[in-house]
């Protein structure tokens, strides 16, 4: 049985009147591929580069990769530092340290930042042996970043609840090396700076050389994938190929999904630290869904659809419905289990049919996401099969992120809808080994000493 089937049909009536508008028909999600489509070929030209943002990485790993490198991966609240080893067509993390980055130091100046990074990864190579030895290092830095080098890489915004000053139009790689040289007890060796999209696509390589595409669907969410040079009409050079970050993120900044976004995303965007920009990641990734689900649960409570009317205080507060609730309320075996335990949690007294709406409400949202990733999943792989001239394209794409990994249906949902509205192309999707690191320290080892220039 759905949780449908447990509504009064009266009731079933009007909570749909608020879940139709999250429900995309394939004609709406093609239409959303070929306005993302559009974007795409617009980001490459040289008078309208806007998303589409190169890597100066100019071919995946192949597995020949050998030596030891120096990892750093920020990309959201977690910040990590690695000693990788390749060789013999193995990546192996010899050592890790795991942290999370002090909420204060998020919207302190950058400088604070860069000190806390460079202090904790002299903290790593004492605790690892790694005094005196000068490593190549691979920074995976995964924000908007316009880079003119695989070491030269300004930060055009900050997303993901960052709001550093001073790092904003600065070159990211010399504010590190900069706190690096003021700790002034240790050297870093040549830097090549890439976003987690980037590492998750090389670090994939690695073991399927199919592996094109690189996505992330957790906190945040973005793809790359390899382009053929000569599309890529801002940078001089015709031959071989660059991988383009997408920043899909920002997909709708301009508009283009207009006709899809709710009340509730209006509202989330308009509440969010950056309002007007990464419409698309607002709509789609782990940092937001739980706060439009409380949004929508809510407004069903002030039309007494759920609990009764009751709107306890801890509902009320923005963040306090988190994503992971989703992911929790939608397990095939504990779903109503831990349905309840969360209402409960937040001070809500539930009958039977609450905990349903609450699920349908969960499985909604949840369920856009899934098919609006999947649109634009489709829209890259369409892309790379027109490049090719192929009538059927089999190709790869690297995934990381806790959405996808941790949401027990999330991954189906997307592999469907991308079968559906990518048919000529066979896409498998290889799941990342959670290690951002082993992709930043193939960057390190497969860039060449030549790169197109701008």
């Amino acid at each position: 049985m759905s949780d449908q089937d447990f509504f009064p049909p009266e009731m079933l009536l009007q909570v749909n009147k608020y879940l139709e508008c999250f429900c995309l028909s394939q004609e709406k999600l093609l239409e959303i591929s070929a306005r993302l489509k559009n974007e795409l070929i617009r980001g490459l030209e040289k008078e309208t580069q806007d998303m589409m943002l190169a890597t100066f990485v100019t071919a995946t790993a192949d597995g020949t990769e050998k030596g030891d490198f120096l990892t750093l991966d920020l990309g959201g609240t977690n910040f990590r530092v690695q000693h990788v080893h390749a060789n013999e067509k193995k990546l192996e993390i010899k050592s890790e340290k795991k942290l999370s980055i002090p909420k204060e130091i998020m919207q302190q100046p950058g400088e604070k930042l860069f000190e806390y990074i460079v202090n904790c990864l002299g903290d790593f190579l004492d605790s690892s042996n790694l005094r005196g030895k000068t490593l190549p290092l691979g920074f995976t830095f995964s924000f908007p970043c316009k880079q003119e080098a695989i070491d030269k890489c300004f930060l055009i915004r900050w997303t993901k609840g960052f709001n550093c000053s001073g790092v904003e139009g600065k070159d990211v790689v010399k504010l590190l090396k900069e706190a690096v040289h003021k700790r002034g007890n240790y050297n870093i060796d040549s830097v090549a700076v890439v976003n987690d999209t980037v590492s998750t696509m090389l670090s994939c390589s690695h073991k399927d050389p199919k592996c094109v595409i690189g996505m992330i669907i957790g906190t945040g969410t973005n793809a790359c994938y390899m382009e053929e040079m000569k599309n890529v009409k801002y940078l001089q050079g015709e031959d071989g190929q660059m991988c383009i970050n997408t920043e899909w993120g920002g997909f709708g900044d301009h508009g283009s999904l207009d006709d899809i976004k709710t009340q509730f995303d209006e509202l989330v965007n308009r509440e969010s630290i950056n309002p007007g920009v990464h419409i698309f990641e607002k709509m789609i990734s782990g940092m937001y869904l739980g706060e439009i689900a409380r949004l929508l649960l809510l407004k069903l409570m002030e039309d007494k659809l759920l609990f009764k009317g009751q709107t306890p205080d801890m509902l009320k507060k923005p963040g306090n419905f988190e994503t992971k609730f989703l992911s929790e309320i939608e397990m095939p075996d504990k779903g109503l289990e831990n349905t309840k335990k969360i209402l409960t949690s937040l001070g809500l007294k539930c009958e039977l049919v609450d905990i349903h709406v609450v699920r349908l409400v969960c499985e909604t949202i949840s369920t856009r996401s899934a098919h609006l990733c999947a649109a634009a999943i489709a829209t890259v792989a369409e892309r790379i099969r027109e490049n090719r001239g192929l009538d059927r394209l089999e190709t790869t794409v690297g995934v990381d992120g806790t959405l996808y990994k941790e949401h027990p249906n999330f991954k189906k949902r997307l592999q469907d809808k991308v079968e559906q509205l990518a048919p000529k192309c066979k896409i498998t999707f290889l799941d990342s080994d959670g290690s951002s690191g082993k992709g930043a320290a193939m960057a390190a080892a497969v860039v060449s000493c030549s790169t197109p220039v701008i």
